[in-house]
């Protein structure tokens, strides 16, 4: 029960992120920036239709998953015995599938409706395409299949590397375990067992993340007696050994499938988010800098003129909180000064003391400039000690400005990543939360040294 409400908490989260990202950049069209920069529409159309795709997606509760490998393993007769009925071709030449095929499943005793996406080989002709079929497979699957028929080749397990670079949960498929006696089949098991982590120190794959099926297995030569004596041989098909590939399946699909699902989704989203964050800093990059330098200009001019110390450093906080909604306007961004305080915050506690110490700078040589200021009119040489005051503090409240101005920048382009309902926040939420006993373990392990 615990586990069915908190699946149904990160598919809430993931919409709720979602939904949040759409409506950010639906108020580029409603406050007429999109329209007003055509450019930039065009440019971020594509990820717009990624993010409405993956909510619509995530609200059918339709789970993906992906079979990948080296040609002449089987996967297409993998999915075929998954089905039950011979749906992809398959035969004895290399390279049968040659582009990616989608069929439904729904399995026996599972809630959740499954599309099975066949691919072709990974090691077939045409390298670059196919790699980056592959890159756009792996990226809307929510789970990958990886079919091998033995031991691992070096072409193999470079694929294997590839694949988990999508981030996704992956099971080792084990094929064509008919064609090895006992032992052997043991010993390619432990070494799969090892290799198929991915990495020389990984923890070895659990009993989830490794099945070994033959899916059409070889025929076998049958001594038929007949009632008169009579001897033949005839050959037979023996049924496919696919029930431990059906049974893991439909344990993760009941145990985790919707936060697979919520999961994928942020992955899809938080990747759009920041294709869109790098074409927007990249169409606005000269606006932004020309901002910016008005905004360092301002300050430092207005904390030179200023007399009195306390003014200094009020006045030049108010300045970096304005130049930060003004990048938000920019950027297309609703900004209350609330949330510009919370970035200030945030670029406060992130900048390794540098803007701390021109506040405290700033009020020190304030100091020093006020009681120039006041003493001037006793002794016009202490004029010299006002400018040389408000020179310095000048200079130092200028780079504080630029510093908070190129940080704002890059914090404001990440969009809806940041916050309470961003991606990457809820993917983080939801790491956090996996078992050891579930597939998504070794990706919180793997993800968990990115954060």
């Amino acid at each position: 029960m615990r586990n069915r409400n908190l699946e149904e908490t990160h598919l809430n989260r993931a919409r709720a992120s979602l939904r949040q990202a759409l409506s950010w950049y639906g108020y580029l069209r409603k406050s007429g920036q999109l329209s007003f920069n055509p450019e930039l529409a065009g440019l971020v159309k594509p990820e717009l239709e990624v993010l409405n795709a993956t909510l619509s997606k995530l609200d059918s509760n339709l789970i993906k998953i992906a079979v990948f490998g080296l040609v002449s393993r089987g996967k297409s007769a993998v999915l075929n015995a998954l089905l039950g009925e011979k749906i992809l071709q398959t035969g004895p030449l290399n390279g049968v599938t040659q582009w990616p095929r989608s069929v439904r499943w729904q399995p026996a005793g599972g809630k959740i409706i499954v599309e099975l996406i066949d691919t072709p080989g990974l090691d077939e002709i045409a390298g670059e395409s196919r790699a980056q079929m592959a890159r756009d497979v792996a990226r809307q699957a929510d789970l990958i299949l990886f079919v091998v028929s033995g031991d691992i080749t070096r072409t193999e397990y470079q694929a294997l590397l590839d694949l988990r670079q999508a981030q996704k949960p992956l099971i080792l498929v084990f094929n064509k375990i008919d064609l090895y006696p006992d032992t052997d089949r043991g010993a390619i098991y432990q070494n799969l067992q090892q290799l198929g982590a991915g990495h020389p120190q990984g923890k070895p794959l659990l009993p989830d993340e490794i099945v070994m099926v033959a899916a059409e297995p070889a025929p076998l030569e049958v001594r038929v007696e007949w009632p008169d004596g009579r001897v033949s041989y005839e050959w037979e098909t023996p049924p496919p050994q696919i029930e431990e590939l059906q049974e893991t399946l439909l344990k993760i699909l009941n145990r985790e499938g919707r936060s697979l699902l919520a999961l994928n989704a942020l992955l899809q989203a938080r990747e759009a988010e920041a294709a869109i964050a790098q074409k927007t800093l990249d169409l606005r990059e000269q606006e932004a800098e020309a901002i910016i330098w008005q905004f360092t200009k301002y300050k430092a001019l207005a904390v030179a003129l200023n007399p009195i110390a306390v003014l200094d450093v009020l006045g030049g906080t108010f300045a970096d909180l304005a130049l930060i909604r003004a990048l938000a306007r920019l950027y297309g961004l609703p900004m209350t000064s609330y949330e510009a305080g919370k970035i200030f915050k945030t670029i406060l506690m992130s900048s390794g003391g540098l803007l701390i110490g021109e506040l405290g700078s700033s009020f020190v040589l304030g100091l020093g400039k006020s009681t120039a200021a006041i003493a001037s009119g006793d002794n016009p040489a202490n004029i010299t000690g006002f400018a040389g005051s408000a020179i310095a503090q000048a200079g130092i409240a200028g780079y504080g400005a630029y510093a908070v101005g190129k940080a704002a920048q890059v914090y404001l382009a990440k969009g809806c990543t940041w916050g309470e309902l961003g991606a990457s926040t809820v993917i983080q939420e939801i790491l956090s939360q996996v078992d050891q006993n579930t597939i998504l373990y070794r990706l919180q392990q793997e993800l968990g040294l990115k954060y």
